[in-house]
């Protein structure tokens, strides 16, 4: 195991989330100068709340249960969404990337597709699927699948040809040569796209929840909107943001687990 162990590259034993502290610093500046500015006056406390207010008004309605629960249910619109879009998304990735016939015949409709604002769309899907949970699923799903198709795409397309030679050369053909070769190779993309799609599902919540909520998230933020509560809109954005950090770490655990195979830099 020794021996194994002192042949690694020194990459793959390095590569390890960066310290915590570090990253928090940046938000602490940032947050210190809000706090100051708050405090003098030059950001006008209508306009937006302090930090120090913010975090009174968070804990406040993390006490009473109003925000563990809206984010329960903003986290589950999320997952769903995301579960139905990463089904479509990669199965059709995989079909355009494995088939010259699938891309010329699908590829150039999603393309158009994927260019639509999925913010526009959300009256016709209130007509499609009415005013409950559905179209705000679809929503999310619909503008999280696109990423994971270009990446899924993109990283079948990318493998290598020579290791795609060799591996036909050594008899792994069909199944097998999609199984040992195309998926491994596409994975660190499409692990990139699942990322960005996490990033594009937070962004097409907040639009998803202006349909008729009655809880989530979004609907705290629309009624602190229409009470000028800038506090508690202050505090929804940190929730979603909080949400979307700890979304994306989990994706990076996933990284860390799937591609251990893969040595990767880690910068100077």
């Amino acid at each position: 195991m020794d021996a194994l162990e002192s042949i690694r590259p020194t990459s793959a034993r390095r590569w390890r989330t960066p310290p915590l502290l570090p990253r928090l610093l940046g938000v602490a500046l940032v947050v210190a100068a809000w706090q100051t500015l708050s405090s003098t006056g030059v950001i006008d406390a209508q306009e937006l709340a302090s930090p120090g207010t913010a975090v009174a008004t968070g804990l406040a309605l993390v006490r009473s249960g109003v925000l563990p629960q809206a984010a329960w249910i903003s986290l589950l619109r999320v997952l769903a969404g995301m579960a139905i879009g990463s089904l479509a998304g990669g199965g059709l990735g995989l079909l355009c990337g494995l088939s010259r016939a699938g891309e010329e015949l699908l590829d150039a409709p999603l393309q158009m597709l994927r260019t639509l604002p999925f913010a526009g769309l959300v009256p016709l899907f209130i007509i499609w699927f009415g005013i409950g949970e559905m179209p705000k699923v679809a929503l999310i799903a619909f503008a999280v699948a696109f990423p994971i198709y270009l990446n899924v795409y993109a990283g079948i397309r990318s493998a290598e040809a020579g290791l795609v030679e060799a591996a036909r050369t050594l008899g792994i053909t069909g199944s097998g040569l999609v199984r040992h070769v195309l998926l491994p190779s596409a994975l660190p993309q499409a692990l990139v796209g699942l990322r960005y799609s996490l990033g594009v599902a937070w962004l097409a919540l907040v639009f998803a929840e202006q349909i008729n909520a009655s809880t989530g998230i979004g609907h705290l933020m629309t009624d602190a909107r229409e009470l000028l509560q800038t506090d508690v809109i202050v505090v929804c954005l940190c929730a979603y943001a909080l949400l979307g950090l700890l979304s994306d770490l989990t994706v990076r655990a996933l990284e860390r687990s799937l591609l251990t195979w893969r040595p990767a830099y880690t910068g100077a």
